[in-house]
């Protein structure tokens, strides 16, 4: 039983990249600074502003991830739509049984 996943749209992908960088910038901040701590150097300031700057761009990344998730669903619901169904394929569909006569 395989389930078809569709690719997320470039705006998405592109936001999560985004935020799993900033992510990982802050991990690495955080062990300098905890090493910086057990070593008593001067490096732990610089390295708990970088962390801080992590956490703020690590949440932006995140809110960022949620509205282009949100702007890409109301693009493939169509305009001025407001049940998800309404930008659907299946509307514009003729039913199969009977077709429109030819003119001409």
């Amino acid at each position: 039983m395989s389930t078809v996943r569709r690719r997320l749209p470039d705006e998405v992908r592109a936001a999560a990249v985004r935020a799993g960088l900033s992510f990982s910038l802050m991990l690495v901040a955080l062990i300098v600074a905890v090493l910086a701590s057990y070593a008593g150097t001067t490096l732990l300031t610089p390295a708990l502003v970088v962390m801080a700057i992590g956490v703020f761009g690590t949440a932006w990344g995140l809110l960022e991830i949620l509205v282009s998730r949100q702007i890409a669903a109301q693009k493939r619901r169509g305009p001025n739509s407001a049940s998800p169904l309404d930008g659907s394929r299946e509307r514009g569909r003729r039913p199969a049984g009977r077709r429109a006569p030819l003119q001409g």
